[in-house]
């Protein structure tokens, strides 16, 4: 059993169950899966994830790709935030093809995060690969923390944005954006 599993089984213990009753068995196995999935951006880098899918472009317009779904844990309290990512950027002469942004969202998302922090390494990451002239990052996204502990508030959802380039220094470009996202 490795560690990671010999942890889950202790925390089956913990809480008052039998990790020896049918349907526990294998569950210390499932969870440490489960839980290298989640946390598989750890285990990328940036290089890998673009994979050289920088493109020449004459493109100089802005560059929007919205609801981009987002799966993170929280790394307060290890519970799930799901929402969604909206990203642009003005290009400078190269483009990222469009399922690399996707990529991106989801190598920062899984590791253990907080909302916060996911927004920046998104959007510095964007710049730092295509140049851009401006990025910006809005994500939307309900925490299970808040929902089924604590507060317990349900409908009670969480934005951050964050505005490099011409997206901060230019009010116009801003609300560009923000129109495009209806």
């Amino acid at each position: 059993m490795s560690p990671m599993q010999d942890a889950y089984k202790t925390i089956i213990e913990q809480v008052g169950e039998d990790p020896d009753r049918e349907g526990l068995t294998r569950t210390p196995e499932r969870a440490a899966k489960a839980m290298v999935f989640l946390t598989r951006g750890y285990s990328q880098t940036l290089t890998q994830v673009v994979n050289d899918a920088l493109f020449e472009s004459d493109t100089s317009e802005m560059i929007v790709v919205q609801d981009i779904e987002l799966y993170s844990l929280c790394e307060h309290h290890l519970l799930p935030f799901i929402g969604k990512c909206h990203v642009a950027y003005i290009p400078t002469g190269k483009v990222l093809g469009l399922s690399k942004v996707a990529r991106i969202v989801d190598m920062f998302a899984r590791r253990l995060q907080i909302q916060e922090n996911l927004t920046r390494q998104i959007a510095e990451a964007i710049q730092s690969v295509t140049e851009a002239a401006g990025v910006s990052v809005i994500i939307e996204a309900k925490h299970m923390c808040m929902m089924m502990r604590g507060v317990q508030k349900q409908n009670s959802a969480m934005k951050t944005s964050v505005m490099l380039g011409d997206f901060r220094s230019n009010q116009s470009t801003r609300m560009e954006f923000l129109s495009l996202l209806g």
